[in-house]
């Protein structure tokens, strides 16, 4: 969890990234920002981390040859952390950096902001962070000001929305030699061109805690229960509803997860626990991604995946069934005069 109440805005260097694809060029400043102002110190810092609250995700810098020197960003933010002095020196370079890899041609230009912040709290401790923040949207807002008859009405174009983040990254003087805590934001990561933010320029990998490990073998067994099952068993939709009310319910009243308990509790036909553990050894080899046998539950995570598992049955467009409880209190049949399916529902009163 992270948190901004106690923070404080120490410097601001602003640069402007154009599209090397598009032969646009960069602009950079000759020297950061010294904010007086107070009022615009606390915007500031309003817009830069408050989307940071919802942010449970936390990575890592990495490298594929396993130095962390050769990622730029790690590179650049080390020396920050090092000696302040050059914190502007080196936003320039993270904005040459940035600069360099935006080749695609559908990538916006915007201001990179990069900023140095004090007191962040970040799952209970207070750090240091370096903030790089990319502002590509620009909006039209209204002004309504007093006149001697009434009112007047202007606007103005091309202003930012301190509510909208598009992308930004937080660093964290933490675990430096792991590669830094590092939280992301991304607003505008719905297409392929989009994902040069976290793959390209900050070269990150997910940071293998219980929210991740939590939240990981969450999916694995959902996308197990409702794409693989129907390859190997016949199942029907009301089963595979009551295997994932079963798992939500495991995860929500475990303080620790365990393999062979969870598999023997959940799902309990030992074919159908071969099966789940071979696919989870297949995600785990196809995105290198090791999923513990026994870790520390995250609620976080929990809330989060719990949205994403669906208790309904839908029929047509008629009805929709919610499967909340004991699955043999339904039944599923087929009526020969009319040709149609039928579930037949046991309750013993109307609430």
């Amino acid at each position: 969890m992270i948190t901004f109440f106690e923070a404080s805005l120490a410097e601001l260097s602003i640069h402007r990234i154009g599209n090397k694809a598009q032969d646009e060029f960069y602009v950079l400043s000759e020297a950061s920002l010294q904010i007086q102002d107070e009022t615009l110190k606390n915007l500031l810092i309003q817009y830069f981390l408050s989307p940071y609250e919802k942010v449970n995700e936390i990575y890592r810098f990495f490298h594929t040859n396993d130095d962390l020197n050769l990622n730029e960003v790690y590179h650049f933010a080390d020396k920050i952390f090092k000696d302040g002095s050059t914190f502007h020196e080196n936003s320039k370079q993270l904005a040459k950096h940035l600069y360099e890899i935006s080749s695609h041609p559908k990538i916006k230009a915007g201001e990179l902001y990069v900023a140095y912040f004090e007191n962040v709290q970040i799952e209970g401790d207070l750090h240091d962070a370096i903030g790089i923040f990319k502002s590509e949207t620009k909006e039209t807002y209204l002004k309504v000001y007093p006149e001697e008859a009434g009112f007047g009405l202007s606007y103005e174009e091309g202003a930012i929305n301190i509510s909208k983040l598009d992308k930004g990254c937080l660093i964290f003087n933490t675990e430096g030699e792991e590669g830094f805590k590092v939280a992301v934001i991304d607003q505008t990561n719905r297409s392929a061109e989009a994902v040069y933010w976290k793959d390209e320029f900050l070269k990150l990998k997910v940071r293998n805690d219980n929210y991740n490990q939590t939240n990981n073998v969450l999916g694995v067994y959902k996308n197990f229960v409702t794409e693989k099952l129907d390859d190997e068993f016949d199942i029907s939709k009301a089963d595979k509803i009551d295997l994932l009310n079963k798992s939500m319910k495991y995860f929500k009243e475990k303080e620790s997860f365990d393999l062979d308990e969870f598999s023997q509790e959940v799902i309990g036909n030992p074919d159908g626990i071969e099966s789940f553990k071979n696919y989870k050894k297949s995600y785990e080899d196809e995105f290198d991604t090791a999923i513990q046998d026994t870790f520390e539950i995250s609620g976080a995570a929990v809330k989060k995946q719990s949205r994403a598992f669906k208790s309904v049955l839908k029929l047509d467009k008629n009805f929709h069934i919610y499967i909340h409880g004991d699955k043999d209190l339904i039944e599923k049949g087929f009526d020969d005069d009319k040709s149609m399916n039928y579930y037949k529902v046991y309750f013993k009163e109307e609430e």
